[in-house]
């Protein structure tokens, strides 16, 4: 006699797949934790993720990773110019006041 397997009506999905449609449309997860002792908030903390994949974030106007000068080497950059535009202003009020 044969062996017969077990035939599901639902197509198994695997881990690739499901990833590949989570990072194409995003997933958002949001929580709260709220700490209360005789209705005094204690400690209130707001939790929210956003999955998706680096394509999808922009196309919703997230591009923080673009200007974190640890990530960046562009927004390093530019922050070291910010700071030395900064720092010669300083040291031009200072020649200024001595004079």
């Amino acid at each position: 006699m044969a062996e017969q397997k077990m035939v599901h009506p639902i197509a198994a999905t695997n881990l690739a797949d499901i990833l590949e449609r989570v990072l194409d449309k995003g997933i958002v997860i949001a929580g709260d934790i709220r700490i209360q002792l005789a209705d005094i908030d204690l400690l209130n903390i707001k939790i929210r993720l956003l999955i998706a994949s680096v394509d999808k974030a922009m196309l919703m106007g997230i591009n923080w990773w673009q200007q974190d000068s640890y990530l960046s080497s562009k927004a390093k950059d530019s922050e070291l110019k910010r700071e030395n535009s900064a720092l010669k202003k300083q040291l031009e009020r200072s020649k200024t006041k001595t004079r």
